[in-house]
């Protein structure tokens, strides 16, 4: 039986969709199955399935920036990724394109030898509050208030493990994997984590009575309580938002089902040079 191989491009993007058709060949050359999403498949006239359809792939190619990875490792499950790196930085893509052919076809290898992919487990956040359950964040998840700014903001406590570590008014909250330090955890002013580091950051967003960011286990709970304004939000990874019912506790811990990266991993270093 052929290996299925999920390929995921970025949309509207030429370049992708023309990398996508080439992996495609590559992995049928190699007596693969390849999986398309379907804005790809309507772009470069290919069949194509949903996204969700790919959780059982043996790897999924995402071929963009990181927001394209994130989209796809929320999509498609616990499939193990591989990021071809066609934005700025890259912190989730590791392959160049002139590099990606080569990449899958080591995979493809590597499957047909072991009958699986290794590479490095990344760990997910999951918030839970009454009655709902965000979807697992890569990089964060943010307690927020209705706005930015001095009338935007909204108390919250933040306790780890039971024990009270901070409380002010603040714009938000933010915690964050050591996989998402680098997006808006760094905006916000909390540290750089280097990826392979087991940690989450907890960081407060223009608290009016701030504290250091705090890094935390992974093993930690981390519970923020928000209060005192009119409406406020959870958010996973920028796009899964849930309506609070104030005052609320969000409940954030590490999620059952981590990322597992395949291929070369990113340069973190060389990549932090590309930061503004």
């Amino acid at each position: 039986m052929g290996v299925d191989v999920g390929i995921v491009a970025q949309r509207g993007n030429d370049r992708a969709q023309r990398l996508a058709a080439s992996l495609i060949r590559t992995v049928h050359d190699h007596g693969g199955h390849a999986l398309v999403d379907e804005a790809t498949g309507r772009a470069i006239d290919a069949d194509s399935v949903p996204l969700e359809a790919m959780n059982d792939c043996a790897f999924v190619v995402s071929i963009g920036g990181d927001g394209t990875f994130l989209f796809t490792a929320r999509e498609t499950g616990g499939a193990p990724l591989v990021g071809v790196n066609l934005g700025e930085v890259g912190f989730l893509n590791a392959i160049s394109p002139a590099d990606a052919v080569e990449t899958v076809e080591t995979l493809l290898e590597e499957v047909h030898e072991t009958g699986s992919i290794t590479g490095r487990s990344v760990a997910r956040l999951t918030a839970t509050g009454d009655g709902w359950t965000l979807a697992p964040a890569l990089n964060e998840v943010v307690v927020h208030g209705p706005k930015r700014g001095p009338a935007g903001g909204v108390d919250v406590e933040v306790a780890i493990d039971g024990e009270t570590y901070t409380s002010s008014r603040a714009d938000g909250v933010l915690v964050s994997t050591a996989t998402g330090s680098t997006a808006y955890n760094l905006s916000e002013g909390g540290p750089l984590v280097r990826p392979t580091v087991d940690a989450f950051v907890v960081t407060q967003m223009c608290a009016t009575e701030a504290m250091p960011p705090l890094v935390v286990g992974t093993e930690s709970e981390i519970t923020l309580t928000a209060s005192g304004a009119d409406a406020a939000w959870a958010i996973s990874d920028g796009r899964n938002r849930q309506p609070l019912d104030l005052p609320e506790t969000v409940t954030i811990r590490a999620a059952d089902d981590p990322i597992t990266l395949a291929g070369p991993s990113v340069n973190f270093f060389d990549a932090l040079e590309k930061l503004e």
